[in-house]
């Protein structure tokens, strides 16, 4: 079995909520042994990409069991100033974050007179600052040390930069902030690079990962929130990635799988399964809005909904699949 594994990792200052937003997430991690690429690793946690089709196809198909796609965050621990020089343990985190997908940037935008900011002010144009430029001198000595040794003829593997990499920001504000639709100023947009960003409160996540379904509702309706910030940063995360959900579904389970856009369906199917990609012939595909219109794989067949694909069909979002090899 394939499987794309998607990481996310965690960074900001000392004190900007990380921890608090990774133990939310925590709180929502999955059973990882439907995961053959996970680690069990104290600072991992492996979180299910919240997606509603799945439990509609699956009372469809009356599945025994739902598996959906997704993806790692790891809480890579708060970067100093100075990092990039080894200030606080800085070049290990540096290296952390270099085997990630994408980076989730929190920056703190509440003020709290019990949680000392590190700068001890609330700048959250300032803290964007120090990260992005920890990061790029910890690229620029990359660099240095790549042209040292390119000097000795060294076949060298592509530099890994940290400032390439994707990077969504997660506005940690207080509680009252988010009640009332707090969004960024045009600087702080400006700071953030136009680039994806959630606003959210890492203690309320934290509050409704440890409650009933019914208090969710509660919490949810006193906040005015439709959905939580924390599904909304995974959804983020999966879509910043450019990737896509495909799906699968019948009476043993109804499952998500990851491609990324643009695919073909032969190598999308490889996520289901290895050999897929060099012995697939056909298909049949269906959107699962129109799969679940028509009331079934059966039905969806005899009246003709059914498409039947080659290999030089890209895959499509939401598509779900039969795959024949």
């Amino acid at each position: 079995m394939s499987s794309l594994k998607l990481s996310i990792g965690i960074v900001g200052l000392p004190n900007v909520g990380k921890s608090t937003l990774f133990k939310a997430l925590t709180k929502k991690a999955i059973d990882i042994s439907n995961y053959p690429f996970t680690t069990i690793d104290p600072n991992v946690g492996v979180v299910a990409v919240p997606d509603e089709r799945l439990q509609k196809l699956a009372d469809l198909s009356h599945s025994k069991k739902i598996i959906p796609t997704a993806i790692e965050f790891i809480d890579i621990a708060g970067l100093i100033k100075g990092a990039a020089e080894g200030e606080g343990l800085g070049n290990k985190f540096l290296a952390n974050i270099r085997e990630v997908d994408a980076i989730a940037h929190v920056v703190r935008v509440f003020e709290s007179k019990e949680i000392t900011h590190v700068h001890n002010k609330i700048d959250p144009i300032n803290d964007i600052g120090i990260i992005k430029t920890e990061l790029e001198l910890a690229d620029l000595q990359s660099q240095e040390k790549r042209a040292a040794r390119k000097n000795k003829d060294e076949e060298l593997p592509e530099l890994n930069l940290l400032a390439q990499k994707k990077v969504i920001y997660v506005l940690n504000a207080s509680e009252e902030q988010v009640k009332n639709h707090w969004q960024p100023s045009p600087e702080l947009l400006q700071a953030m690079g136009n680039s994806e960003y959630v606003v959210l409160c890492a203690n309320f996540e934290l509050l409704l990962s440890e409650s009933s379904t019914e208090e969710q509702v509660v919490y949810m309706a006193d906040l005015r929130q439709v959905q939580s910030g924390l599904d909304d940063l995974i959804k983020h995360s999966y879509h910043l990635l450019g990737l896509l959900t495909f799906l699968t579904t019948g009476e043993d389970e109804t499952r998500a799988w990851t491609a990324h856009q643009g695919d073909l369906i032969p190598k999308a199917s490889s996520a289901i399964h290895t050999d897929f990609e060099h012995l697939f012939i056909r298909a049949e595909a269906i959107n699962w809005q129109t799969l679940l219109a028509v009331g079934g794989w059966g039905k969806a067949r005899e009246s003709g909904a059914l498409k039947l694909v080659g290999k030089d069909y890209a895959i499509q979002e939401g598509d779900v699949v039969e795959i024949k090899i």
